[in-house]
């Protein structure tokens, strides 16, 4: 959904210090194959002793309601650390404490394609129109955070061409050469 290209995750994931663990799924994907997909990760992550899966879901209640469904039994809690956080306070607080994210995604039936590839910022919250969330909590846009306290170090990126592409407007961030 994102469109970040898999060498942006694998440096993202480095900076973070975490392990990533991709999903492959297939394009267009049912929701069953999403959901056999998504229960190998679940049966891994028990197996390698992991107890709890964190999700950054902020106030849509189908949505947490639905990952919590499909933990049940599994042995593992889903958290949700952001959960009916103030998502205009959320995204100025995120960006004043260091954040630096480029959108990689915008839906073009709720925000103009002109927001790919904006950094976010002071600058884009300002420019959004009403009723779209500052935090893109009802699929506005999706981000791609490169630097922040949560990194040891920034990802260095290039924001390349936009393409539009199965309804939905991507930029096409780049590792910076």
């Amino acid at each position: 959904m994102h469109a970040v290209r898999a060498a942006l995750l694998d440096a993202q994931a480095e900076a973070a210090g975490l392990l990533l663990w991709p999903v492959p799924i297939p394009s267009p994907c049912s929701n069953a194959q999403y959901e056999a997909a998504m229960m190998q990760v679940v049966e891994r992550a028990r197996a390698a002793g992991v107890t709890a899966f964190a999700f950054g879901d902020l106030f849509l209640a189908d949505i947490r309601a639905y990952r919590e469904r499909q933990l049940v039994g599994s042995g593992l809690t889903p958290v949700f650390p952001l959960w009916r956080r103030p998502t205009d306070t959320l995204a100025r607080d995120m960006i004043a404490g260091g954040l630096r994210a480029r959108v990689s995604c915008v839906d073009p039936k709720k925000l103009r394609a002109d927001f790919a590839g904006r950094e976010f910022d002071l600058e884009f919250l300002s420019d959004l129109p009403s009723g779209v969330d500052p935090c893109g909590e009802n699929g506005e846009f999706h981000t791609f955070a490169y630097a922040g306290p949560m990194f040891r170090h920034a990802i260095a990126i290039t924001p390349g061409v936009v393409v539009e592409r199965d309804g939905f407007v991507f930029a096409d961030l780049m590792p910076a050469q």
